[in-house]
Parts: C-alpha cells; structure tokens; sequence
C-alpha cells in the first residue's frame, strides 16, 4: 500500500465512524480506534488539548467528560471543527466548540452529572493537526459528587470496558508522574483488558511536579512496567497557566526546552514531547488500521449481503404469499423465546426498577415464601415423640422388639408429608403464576405480528387464538 493509501486508512475509518453513530450501530462492530483513558486528574484533556493547539474542552471540578467523545483530527490548510450532530454548521471560536460539547452532554445526560455511553462525534481540521482519531472517555473516579448517582464509579468503569475490550481498541493510557504508578487507573484497566501489553501506549504526564530527587527514567526507558509500544513522557501546561490563557504553542516551546534541559531524560528527548507523541499515534493507528481492516472488510461484506437478502424479500413482499406467513410466525416464537428465557434467567437490558418479575419472583418464591410457609408448619416435639412411641408399642402388641418397625415409621412420615403438601401445592400454584404472567408479557411484544397477517385464509383465524385468554387459561 503506498503512501498516499495509507493516509488514506484514518479518514476511511472517521466514515465509518459517523456512519455507525448516526444509525446507533457502533456496538457490534469492533472498528479500529485509540480510546483514552486515564483518573480524573491524570492530564487526559490537556494531552488532547495540546494535539488541536486550542483550549476547547469543558474544564472544572468532578468528572468533566461525561460521554465519549470521538475526536478526529484532520490535517487541512484551515482551522474549524464541525459536529456530527449538528452538520454543516462550521465553528472557529474553540470557546463556542466547548460550549457546545457541555449543552450537547447535558441534553442526553441531563445536568445532574450523570454519563452516557452515547458518543458525542467531534472533527478538528487544522494545519497544527496529524490524521489521528481518538476516544476520549470519563476520567476514573471513587467519589459520587452532588447528585451524581452513588455507583458512579461502576458506571464510568462499564462504560470504559465496553470500549477497552475490543480487541481492534488500542489504549493511551494517560498517567501522572507525580503518583505511584502501581496505582494509576489507566494502566490497572490495561493490565486487566491488555495483559500482554500488547495494544497499550503508556503516556506519562506531570514529570515537571515529581518531588526533587526523583525522575520517571525508569518508567520512560520501558524498564518498570513494560509495555510493547513503549512509554512517552509529555509536559502539560500547569492550571495557572490554563487560567491566565497561557498560550499551547509557547507551552509546547517550553516542554520541549523541559526534555533536553533535563538530566534524567536529555538522552530521550527526541523520543518525548506532545508532537512526538501525536506523529507516534498516527503511525500506529495507520498501521493498526492496515493490519485490521481485512477482518473489518469481511465482517462489513458479510453483514452487507444479509442485509442485501433482507431488503430483496421484503422488495418482492407479496401479501398471500403462505411462506411469508410462516416466517412471521417463526419470527414471532424466535422472538418469543429470546423474550421469555430473557425474563427467567435474567438479562441487563431494561431492567424493572419497580417490582420483582419472572425469573428473580421465582427466585423470591422458593426462597423466600416457600420456607417461610414451611417455618408455620410448627410441630410439637414432645407430642411427637409421644406419637412415635405409641405407633412403636401399638404395632409391636404383647412382644417386644429390638428394632423399630418400618410400618412406625411410615406412618408417623406419611401424616407429616401429608402437612407439608398444602405449602408446596401453594408455591407451585405461585410459580405457575408467575410463568403464566411471564409469557403473557413477552406474547404482547409479539402479537402485532400475528395482526400484520394476511387475513383471507383460515389459518388466520387459528392464528388469531392465540390471543393469551384463550391458550393460557389461569393457573
């Protein structure tokens, strides 16, 4: 592949990228892409920031970045960005694009600070720019602030995951110098989703606030926690300098200056910095483009040409057609099954939050109701040794036995088994119950098929029985 078709690569993924976002397909199709993750306060926004040039994402206190943002940076003679979402309008105030990233998560998210895995899809021309997308996902956080719901910290984790996973995903994971980097967020979830380190590029921010005496040498030169795509240190501009609107190309001046300044890391200057690290993440894009989108192109035909079958029987959709019949209704008990084993053995989607159903009542009636139903069944002890006695003496007459006669036994069992089946009959009428409910839950999701069949024949009719009155009577 020349030059030119390489180039190519991470424009031809953005397409795809927009495509899937505009018709919420984005989930079953591992496209090629590097997702940025990394705690609250590691950097993330300020590496991001430093690429583009300009100051253009939301700032502030508790988690900022509260959906993904998919950020494509195209290389062109002028500066503007545009959004996905509203398309053709051009921006160049970065203050407005910022503005417009916070109004843009508050109307999916609310204002509450809550997040969404819905990505919000950003595209930066400028001549300051390599060909380069990334993903830019909420910093990791313990604490619920506010109103933020108290699992915050499970749902931005879930939300990462559903990202980090993808075997096509590669990692940045931003880390700051100035803490333990056993404990860095960033390089915990890609040691858990990455354990080769195969797909992870380590990006260590802040070595100008480590404590005096230390350095991060050890970390950069690949030797503490080794990575296959190596480590690079970057310099960002420190808050005062973001408050008093510190410009990024003098910062970049002075991040480079910081490099070849410094004892530790004179000798991997050239292999440090912003722009270093912007050229690094281009090439290994392409490249992992290039290396995926062989798999990506059969996966993409395949679905193409089930779709293309698809849409060519519903081109030549005649209404008395019998097998058309007989595909909706297999449709429907497909459906049908998919719905009911869904609400008996338990599924993430649509959850009710207002009472118990299915399979977690069942769950609630044999191990809830069913024993305590058992625990009323009080039984004397002293009565029935009493009763055990006399079975014993009343069968044995005038003789006297060694051993206990089974027939004591039997009968002294039988009359407590005969207590113990009013509660189970009770639990199994309860269980019925529930399942009756069940299917008539997942039949009305269904049923609009039925009604969408033809109506001239007679097997309609046999059909419309099904209506759940007459096929599940009560328990």
């Amino acid at each position: 592949m020349g030059n030119r078709g390489m180039e190519e690569l991470i424009p031809l993924v953005n397409r795809l990228q927009d495509a899937f976002s505009a018709i919420g397909q984005n989930s079953n199709l591992d496209l090629p892409q590097i997702a940025v993750v990394g705690g609250q306060s590691a950097g993330k926004s300020s590496v991001l920031e430093n690429f583009v040039g300009k100051d253009f994402l939301p700032r502030g206190s508790g988690i900022v970045t509260r959906r993904p943002l998919v950020l494509q940076l195209i290389n062109c003679p002028t500066e503007y960005a545009e959004f996905l979402h509203c398309k053709g309008k051009k921006f160049t105030d970065f203050d407005e694009v910022r503005q417009e990233i916070e109004a843009e998560t508050d109307r999916v998210t609310g204002q509450n600070k809550g997040i969404s895995p819905v990505p919000i899809n950003l595209r930066v021309y400028s001549p300051n720019v390599l060909n380069l997308t990334l993903v830019d996902l909420p910093g990791m956080t313990k604490v619920a602030v506010g109103d933020q719901p108290p699992d915050i910290e499970h749902q931005i984790r879930d939300m990462i995951m559903q990202f980090v996973t993808k075997e096509n995903c590669l990692l940045l994971a931003v880390s700051p110098a100035n803490s333990d980097l056993a404990n860095s967020d960033a390089l915990k979830i890609a040691k858990e989703v990455d354990p080769q380190g195969l797909r992870t590029i380590g990006v260590i921010t802040k070595l100008d606030l480590m404590d005096e005496g230390t350095d991060a040498r050890d970390i950069l030169e690949n030797k503490l926690l080794p990575l296959r795509r190596g480590y690079i240190g970057v310099v960002n501009r420190s808050q005062k300098d973001i408050d008093g609107k510190k410009d990024i190309t003098a910062a970049l001046q002075a991040e480079r200056k910081f490099f070849l300044s410094h004892p530790a890391y004179r000798h991997l200057a050239d292999r440090m910095g912003t722009a270093y690290l912007q050229k690094v993440l281009n090439q290994q894009l392409t490249n992992h483009i290039r290396d995926t989108l062989p798999a990506l192109r059969s996966k993409l035909q395949s679905q193409l040409l089930s779709i293309e079958k698809e849409v060519e029987e519903y081109k030549n959709f005649r209404p008395d057609d019998p097998s058309r019949k007989t595909k909706a209704l297999l449709q429907m008990v497909q459906q049908f099954a998919v719905d009911f084993e869904k609400r008996i053995e338990g599924s993430g989607d649509q959850v009710d939050t207002y009472e118990l159903s299915g399979g977690a009542k069942i769950n609630r009636i044999f191990h809830e109701r069913f024993p305590f139903e058992l625990v009323k069944l009080e039984s004397d002890e002293k009565t029935l040794r009493k009763e055990i006695s006399y079975a014993i003496k009343n069968i044995h007459g005038i003789r006297t036995g060694l051993f206990t006669p089974d027939m004591a036994f039997e009968t002294i069992v039988k009359r407590l088994i005969a207590q113990l089946k009013e509660p189970c009959q009770k639990c199994v009428d309860m269980v019925i119950s529930e399942l009756v409910n069940t299917v008539r839950q997942c039949t009305q999701k269904v049923l609009h098929i039925l009604r969408v069949l033809p109506s001239h024949s007679t097997k309609r009719r046999g059909l419309s029985q099904l209506s759940l009155g007459e096929r599940w009577g009560s328990p």
